[in-house]
């Protein structure tokens, strides 16, 4: 059946049936116009969706860890109990798209961009993105001035939120977000070597018994199971940030420096003996990860930085897609 069709640019395309026979008059095609959306709003737009995801759902390889570690706990136990209602926790905020947590932590965003990119310009769209999200709820109001004390209620202010920009040789910009509640970060921590209390020396064993001792320290506090992000060497700023910024590794990978995987799974099988368990009731799940790196000091420091992240592992990224600015994937 033969059919023509008018269209503009900014037209939808509309059928409309050829006469046949007798001539009539011909019917008037129905321009029906379509919004184009802008590039920037696009973008803003995908970013939100970004938080939302973020702040409601337990990315998939969290998620599996998670169900594991509520499989081995004994049943009718205050550990099994205490993963049942992690479990419901999880289904219901995805379900209801509400955030895991009510405290949804300091937002911290990395961007992973190709050349001549506009740094300024994304990052006042991140800004927008924030403030939209904090609108609807996927954030809480949770940026302070920590002169006043004052909360201006759209999660923006000095140094918030947290932003880091990496050039690339990739053509698309990739955006990853990690939402750090205060109850985790206050159990984060940073030793000097050697530390003479542990017993602790400039070695892996003396790094192995420093990261133990924070989670001892931490037991009952930061939501556990917890997961953690370790940086040896640095010094106090860049080992701390390099340890945040293991939490971006999937809890499923494999560490490519074989003595630092080693130490990894080392780590989590004797914090997981301790009996610590689950929100520090007891149990066999203490720690689900533990994720290394280290960099170059000089001879007269050697830090140690661990980043706790709790059982509420919000991280998330995507993908932009560079002609639409739509989400072109989900990174985890």
């Amino acid at each position: 059946m033969d059919y023509t069709f008018k269209e503009t640019s900014m037209t939808k395309k509309v059928a409309t049936k050829k006469p046949k026979g007798k001539s009539t008059p011909k019917k008037v095609v129905k321009k029906i116009a379509t919004k184009k959306t802008d590039p920037k709003t696009q973008i803003i737009d995908s970013l939100l969706e970004l938080i939302r995801v973020t702040s409601t759902v337990v990315p998939d390889d969290v998620a599996k860890t998670l169900m594991k570690a509520r499989a081995q706990e004994e049943k009718n136990t205050t550990a099994s109990y205490a993963m049942d209602i992690i479990n419901d926790n999880m289904e219901l905020a995805k379900f209801k798209s509400q955030p895991l947590c009510q405290d949804t932590g300091t937002v911290i965003f990395f961007i992973y961009h190709p050349p001549g990119f506009f740094q300024n310009a994304f990052k006042e769209l991140i800004k927008k993105a924030v403030v939209k999200a904090t609108q609807k709820g996927y954030l809480r109001q949770n940026s302070v001035n920590s002169l006043t004390g004052e909360n201006a209620g759209t999660n923006l202010g000095e140094g918030h939120p947290s932003i880091h920009f990496y050039e690339t040789n990739k053509k698309e910009v990739e955006v990853k977000l990690v939402l750090k509640g205060g109850g985790c970060e206050n159990v984060s921590a940073q030793y000097s070597l050697p530390d003479t209390a542990l017993g602790a020396g400039r070695d892996l064993e003396g790094v192995r018994k420093v990261v133990i001792d924070s989670v001892y320290k931490a037991q009952g506090k930061g939501c556990g199971p917890g997961a953690l992000g370790v940086c040896i060497g640095g010094d106090r700023a860049d080992s701390s940030y390099n340890a945040k910024k293991q939490l971006l590794r999937k809890l499923d990978d494999k560490n490519p420096i074989p003595e630092l995987a080693k130490l990894e799974n080392e780590i989590v099988e004797t914090c997981n003996k301790l009996g610590i368990g689950p929100m520090g009731f007891g149990g066999k799940t203490t720690l689900l990860s533990c994720k290394m790196t280290h960099a170059n000091r000089v001879p007269a420091s050697f830090f140690v930085s661990i980043s706790y992240m709790c059982w509420a592992f919000r991280r998330q990224g995507l993908v932009l897609d560079a002609k639409k600015n739509t989400i072109k994937k989900w990174l985890y």
